[in-house]
């Protein structure tokens, strides 16, 4: 088969990977997410969490809407993201469903139902690779700008 037709049966996602760059996130904002996403964002930017991500899986996955993938730079920093996580939305009304590897802190999971988030050492994180084996999902890299959003709405 010819480059030429190769390159015009690829979709531009497939395109995208096939050279090594990654897909837009297209418009996906902070504003679009629940209050209860926005709290877990901000209480992992309390403990310092590094890289954190949301993938938006509604219409992609029917077990959860969202995942949160953030990193911790050691077992402790990650364990310390978990329980501020925790804490803050158990106060606002929303127990987890459950929480595990919180031990090992390889990776830590929260489950809330419709947002799981994904507390990662930072090897563990490269290994597992979310991002990648859910490279169809709209995507935010949280940036401090975003952060900052976040912290203003808070104080409304």
């Amino acid at each position: 088969m010819s480059q030429k037709l190769k390159e015009k049966s690829l979709s531009p996602e497939v395109q995208a990977a096939a050279v090594g760059s990654r897909p837009t996130a297209g418009n996906i904002q902070l504003s679009e997410f629940d209050d209860r996403i926005r709290r877990a964002l901000q209480a992992a930017a309390e403990k310092k969490a590094i890289n954190p991500t949301v993938l938006d899986l509604r219409g992609i996955s029917s077990f959860t809407d969202f995942f949160l993938i953030m990193t911790g730079a050691n077992r402790r920093q990650a364990q310390a993201i978990s329980d501020e996580i925790v804490e803050q939305l158990k106060r606002h009304g929303s127990p987890a469903a459950r929480v595990e590897g919180y031990q090992n802190a390889e990776w830590i999971l929260v489950d809330y139902g419709d947002f799981v988030v994904h507390i990662f050492a930072e090897k563990a994180r490269r290994f597992y690779d979310l991002e990648r084996l859910w490279h169809e999902a709209r995507r935010l890299d949280v940036t401090q700008d975003d952060l900052t959003q976040l912290s203003s709405l808070r104080e409304k």
